[in-house]
């Protein structure tokens, strides 16, 4: 049995989420512990939706790490949210392949067709609107991921218009 250990103030977090942790410290040596941040970050968002500033300081104090050797990390990457997010969030690629092929277009276009700017949400909390660094499909430029998982290539004002009212018309039913 994998020993627990659950940090007392830890009111916002599960003790699912931390047999879970002990599960990912489990895959590492004793002494690299901290090699699980990444994991452990990932079970805090699937729990809470978004890794609070609290939530890295429990899982620093978890893990033996510094609060900001974990926010270095949270930040770093755009699979992080830091503050809660809508039902879909959409990752714009703003670098320079995409925006050659028309990305800031796009972007602008889904700014107007969600009546939001960029790094916000929609008032109904369907959709928040980021900016991401490059996906690795320069290929396939414009791109958008949605939800960290779905790469959306050749965005075109048709495609996203089609993208964001399937998605709107699947919430009505």
């Amino acid at each position: 049995m994998i020993p627990v250990h659950t940090p007392a103030p830890a009111a916002s977090l599960s003790e699912q989420a931390f047999v879970r942790f002990a599960r990912e410290v489990a895959k590492f040596p004793a002494d690299g512990k901290q090699s699980a941040v990444m994991a452990c970050l990932t079970i805090v968002q699937e729990e809470l939706g978004f890794v609070s500033a609290e939530s890295e300081k429990i899982v620093a104090d978890y893990l033996g790490m510094a609060p900001i050797a974990v926010h270095e990390v949270t930040t770093f990457y755009n699979m992080y949210n830091q503050r809660p997010v809508g039902k879909y969030k959409l990752n714009v690629c703003t670098n320079l392949p995409c925006q050659l092929r028309d990305g800031a277009k796009a972007l602008k276009h889904l700014e107007h067709k969600l009546g939001i700017s960029m790094g916000e949400s929609t008032a109904d909390g369907l959709f928040t609107l980021q900016q991401s660094e490059c996906l690795g499909a320069c290929a396939d430029s414009p791109v958008m991921l949605v939800n960290d998982l779905t790469m959306c290539s050749f965005m075109s004002n048709d495609k996203l218009d089609q993208l964001i009212d399937g998605l709107t018309s699947a919430e009505a039913k």
